[in-house]
């Protein structure tokens, strides 16, 4: 299924596909892709700019990959993704200092944000996205961005870009007709980060969530944002396709 412009819907609206779409991903994550000691919980999240975090618990020492009600899908080789960029810079660990909430099942050690767009509509809000971004980052703890929507004066050159400088500057642009961003950030000795621009209209790939260094499964971005579009109510599908609200013609 290709990806839609959900910048046709009101913030509001797309909230609804959001939360969804991320219930679609943990489900698929706990139906046997994650190994034994590990699940996908929806955290909710308080405030209006806050994206839905799915947080990937476990105990101190991951298991050895295992079936879990069915075939193992860790994948051993490095993520085949168009951009590739690393870095070992160090930072001030004073700057880590914000509050985690642990989940009785353990510490979390790795997260998926689905972007909306409130992360992006002001200085603040995006400066609080980062903020938490690198919080995450700076912990050791990996994380994997989706971002449907495209750059905006405050982000011209996607959330990655913003990101990354706090670690290591270098230049960053979008390929031609690809102004979507999927990014998977690795943590270990150096940081890793495996970066995928999309477009609308694009399907989406695979792509890893690291659980360990060197450790990582493919998330099934394509069939759970299926499972969430078809699940998605008509008026919602016609609005996100014609850019016509449903019944201001007078029906």
């Amino acid at each position: 299924m290709p990806l839609h412009d959900w910048s046709r819907v009101p913030s509001g609206l797309y909230h609804h596909f959001h939360q969804d779409w991320s219930i679609e991903i943990a489900r698929a994550l706990n139906r046997g892709l994650l190994p034994r000691g590990t699940s996908a919980l929806v955290e909710q999240r308080s405030g209006t700019r806050e994206a839905d975090v799915l947080t990937i618990k476990s105990r101190p020492a991951l298991p050895e990959a295992e079936p879990r009600g069915g075939e193992t899908l860790v994948i051993p080789d490095r993520p085949a993704t168009r951009y590739v960029r690393r870095s070992n810079a160090e930072h001030d660990a004073a700057k880590a200092n914000r509050v985690v909430v642990r989940h009785h099942l353990g510490r979390i050690v790795a997260v998926i944000e689905i972007v909306s767009p409130g992360n992006k509509d002001s200085r603040a809000a995006l400066r609080e996205f980062v903020e938490k971004a690198w919080d995450f980052l700076s912990q050791g703890v990996h994380l994997l961005i989706i971002d449907p929507f495209s750059p905006t004066p405050r982000d011209p050159s996607g959330l990655h870009k913003i990101n990354w400088d706090d670690f290591v500057e270098e230049p960053f642009d979008f390929p031609p007709g690809k102004d979507r961003l999927l990014v998977s950030y690795e943590c270990g000795v150096e940081r890793v980060a495996y970066i995928e621009p999309v477009g609308v209209g694009d399907p989406l790939p695979a792509m890893p969530l690291f659980l360990a260094r060197d450790y990582h499964v493919p998330v099934p971005l394509e069939s759970t944002y299926q499972s969430a579009w078809d699940a998605a109510p008509a008026d919602l599908r016609e609005l996100v396709l014609t850019g016509v609200m449903p019944g201001t013609d007078g029906e």
